[in-house]
């Protein structure tokens, strides 16, 4: 599975360990998630969707649309 999260991350012109401090892991811990050396923990993809403000499907690759679902 392809993440996004390396490309938003650049698209906001933050650094890996800028997004590792939010995320409150190492920096190196980071990098294999963008890698798709291990899997990115479904708390922290919730943490990223809200952070760009797209849905998670979207951080994941499995849609093209970035918009999150509505809460109800």
């Amino acid at each position: 599975m392809q993440l996004r999260i390396r490309d938003l991350r650049e698209d906001n012109d933050l650094t890996q360990k800028q997004i590792a401090e939010i995320l409150i892991c190492d920096q190196s811990l980071y990098s294999k998630y963008e890698r798709g050396e291990r899997p990115l923990p479904l708390e922290y993809a919730e943490k990223l969707a809200d952070y760009y403000g797209v849905s998670v499907d979207y951080l994941l690759g499995r849609t093209s649309i970035k918009k999150p679902y509505p809460h109800k």
